[in-house]
């Protein structure tokens, strides 16, 4: 029984209650892994049979994990439990059973991508426009469907659903999905879905083999019961249905897939199933600092929908949460890389024990760039790196191939990306003619008429006309709206916001990253060559290595807070604290969309051992245009005594000058806000953090000619600042100001938005 040495009274209480309901809370690095494996161990002790005992987990990692501690536990006998996530056990019930619903029992199943190719031949076949009824939107209609068990025939009948539908101007879905669920009858496939769907199919029409798996899995433990959808909760419930031995493990702080499906009521309503339920609560945090505890606590008690339990740590007090302030998300990357290599180079730190969180894909631009620019290694888990992704590679190929029509690689990429007529077959012709009349494949597309036939060359002649009128337009128009032009005319920006699918949203708003990035970057006032061209050249550093060489390599971590559940990290630094960003602005309609925000921000913070930092930028580029940015409201929830507020407070209204005679200026010191002892009402910290600078009113760039060292000037974005000193001849004057909330910055003065106070 050495199994049960090192657990705490709660985790022993929740491991030796063997028989009836048992719900199990377990709070962020509790020691959830190990009470699950152990409390199969004490089953298996017992005398219980590991045939007769069902553990289904979320992950195939996480089920390999715990048979593996199993294993060390008792011994081989641990092989023979059913153990694994709710699609693999069920599809192994299937191959058993899927005869007597009609399905041959070595039935295919089809991943997300055959599904998708299958939408897209029906939409073919009933003349859909494939724009409107986008094969991602529909797929994942039908996902949903089969999520909450309603099947194609329901799915038609429904005025509900139709309504909807016909009010998106999407009317045909029904009849996709009825055609899309015989084609995979009629083929002996089902889709990933259809594994949880055809399993209650079956145990609602057959009930000879729902008691069959009844008295089979007398024992039954749900991990990450937070995270299930209507499917597999009404799985687990027939299950369990005559022993009622069902063990349910999670934490409702962490219920963050609402957009998969996930019902977080299925966790919150457990009790209501089981009136003689017994519950546990591992409420001993051993993964994260005092500190790190109570932020953690102060914010998820803003949440009205939850489980009530106190969390707490034994661990040493630890450091305040830092909050940085950035002027933008590039400074945001920035600091954060900075930080990063500080932190190293002080407490001998690995580059692994390193997160970045963010709340979208898109976010990650900012922070691979700087972190490239001081040679700090990173890898993007649970997706690509920025420039990597397809959406960006398509766009920068067009860019190449404005700088340089014979990049052959970049024409075979787009020709026919969007969808213009130019298909793998004339693409053939077009390489066979060069080679034949030995010209570039570039000569070839501009003179197509010359060498290909009339019905091929008409498409392949646009194409060269749009891209010759690209090359017009690099001398006379900044990087920022040739790529904006390029982006439009060539329909990709279109064809990617026309796909309203969650892949499609994040692919769109890739997009927009990258113009803003190069929105950023056409705006610096600190260099003189700031075209398209050169904007290139920095990213081809930045995307020449991006492959991942090494997988055990030390690197930085940098992921969405999605991704990053279930893991920790010694220091966590999340970015992009800001209101409309995170919380995101889709979830401010309803309260409920908020908690979920919420509770994404705590597993954020729960990822923390030792150092969690907060960031946020005071603006950031949207569709084109500098948008200042709010704090977020999170930061509001934490309680100020756990917070460290990095800052230089603003001048007094009043003050004659900006900048008085004293050596040393109070506003150039880091101050340290905790909250004054014997004070209850506390100002929001929000309203303490420095916001985005507000031109004064008026505000119009002076003439910078007559321009001295020692004058005071306004700056659009960067505030109030003192020249300090200038440099070089007269066409090209650089100007090194000290701003009072950035510090010193360089720019030069024919492109710097300089008002001349004094």
């Amino acid at each position: 029984m050495d199994y049960l040495q090192g657990l705490n009274p709660s985790q022993k209480a929740a491991v030796e209650q063997t028989e009836g309901p048992v719900m199990i809370v377990a709070g962020a690095g509790s020691g959830k892994t190990k009470v699950v494996t152990c409390r199969v161990a004490h089953l298996i002790h017992k005398g219980v049979d590991p045939f007769h005992i069902l553990v289904l987990t979320f992950t195939n990692k996480a089920a390999k994990e715990m048979r593996e501690r199993i294993i060390k536990a008792v011994g081989a006998e641990a092989n023979n439990i059913w153990m694994g996530t709710f699609h693999s056990v069920f599809a192994k019930i299937l191959r058993v059973e899927a005869n007597k619903i009609g399905y041959p029992n070595n039935f295919t199943i089809y991943d997300t991508d055959d599904s998708k190719n299958l939408i897209k031949t029906i939409l073919k076949e009933m003349q859909l426009d494939d724009k409107l009824y986008n094969a991602n939107f529909v797929y994942n209609r039908i996902s949903s469907s089969k999520n909450n068990l309603i099947s194609a025939a329901e799915y038609v009948s429904s005025p509900t659903i139709q309504a909807e539908d016909s009010s998106s101007g999407r009317g045909q879905i029904g009849q996709i999905y009825q055609t899309y669920s015989q084609r995979c009858f009629k083929a002996g496939a089902m889709d990933f879905d259809d594994l949880l769907f055809k399993t209650n199919v079956l145990f609602k029409e057959h009930a000879d083999v729902l008691y069959k798996y009844q008295n089979r899995f007398k024992y039954l433990m749900v991990d990450e019961y937070q995270d299930t959808n209507f499917s597999q909760y009404l799985i687990v419930k027939k299950l369990a249905a005559i022993n009622e031995n069902i063990c349910v493990v999670g934490d409702d702080a962490q219920s963050i897939y609402a957009f998969r499906g996930a019902n977080i009521q299925n966790i919150l309503n457990f009790e209501t199933d089981y009136p003689d339920l017994k519950v546990f609560k591992l409420e001993q945090n051993y993964r994260s600092t005092q500190n790190i505890v109570n932020v953690s606590n102060s914010v998820i008690a803003n949440n009205k929908n939850q489980l009530k339990k106190t969390i707490f740590s034994e661990n040493e007090t630890g450091d305040k949460i830092k909050v940085s302030r950035a002027f933008s998300d590039n400074e945001e990357g920035k600091i954060t890389a900075e930080a990063i290599v500080q932190e190293r180079s002080i407490s001998g730190a690995q580059y692994h024990d390193f997160a970045i969180l963010y709340r979208t894909n898109a976010q990650s631009r900012s922070m691979e760039e700087a972190l490239r620019k001081l040679n700090v290694p990173y890898k993007i888990y649970g997706g690509l790196s920025f420039y990597q992704r397809k959406e960006i590679r398509d766009l920068i190929a067009y860019f190449r191939l404005v700088y340089n029509p014979n990049d052959e690689e970049a024409i075979k990429r787009i020709i026919n990306y969007p969808r213009r007529g130019i298909g793998d077959t004339s693409l053939e012709r077009i390489m066979i003619a060069a080679n034949q009349n030995n010209v570039s494949i570039w000569d070839v597309i501009c003179d197509a008429s010359k060498y290909l036939d009339a019905r091929n060359s008409t498409a392949v002649s646009n194409f060269a006309i749009m891209i010759q009128s690209f090359q017009t337009m690099t001398q006379s128009h900044t990087a920022y709206d040739l790529a904006t032009h390029i982006a439009k005319q060539s329909t990709l920006l279109k064809d990617l916001y026309d796909d309203k699918s969650v892949e499609g949203l994040s692919r769109y708003e890739n997009i927009q990253e990258l113009l803003s990035g190069i929105k950023e970057f056409s705006e610096r006032e600190d260099i003189a060559e700031r075209g398209l061209d050169v904007f290139m050249q920095d990213i081809a550093l930045l995307t020449n290595d991006d492959k991942d060489k090494d997988p055990n390599a030390d690197t930085v971590s940098l992921m969405t807070i999605h991704s990053a559940k279930g893991l920790e990290f010694e220091y966590v630094h999340v970015v992009g604290m800001e209101e409309n960003l995170f919380p995101s602005q889709m979830a401010l309609s309803s309260r409920s969309d908020l908690e979920e925000e919420r509770r994404l921000f705590y597993v954020a913070i729960t990822r923390a051992r030792k150092k969690l930092i907060l960031s946020y930028a005071t603006s950031r580029y949207r569709w084109g245009s500098l948008h200042s940015c709010e704090p977020s409201r999170f930061i509001d929830e934490i309680d100020p005594q756990y917070l460290e507020l990095e800052f230089k407070p603003v001048p007094k209204k009043g003050d004659q000058s900006f900048f008085g005679d004293e050596q040393r200026s109070p506003w150039q010191e880091k101050e340290t806000i905790s909250r004054p002892k014997g004070i209850i009402s506390k100002p929001k910290t929000t309203s303490i953090l420095p916001k985005a600078h507000i031109p004064s009113e008026g505000f119009a760039p002076s003439d910078t000619s007559g321009l001295q060292v020692g004058m005071e000037v306004e700056h659009e974005r960067f505030g109030y600042g003192k020249v300090i000193n200038l440099d070089g001849n007269k066409s090209d004057i650089k100007a090194t100001i000290f701003f009072k909330e950035l510090g010193q910055k360089q720019l030069l003065l024919k492109f710097a938005k300089l008002k001349i106070v004094k």
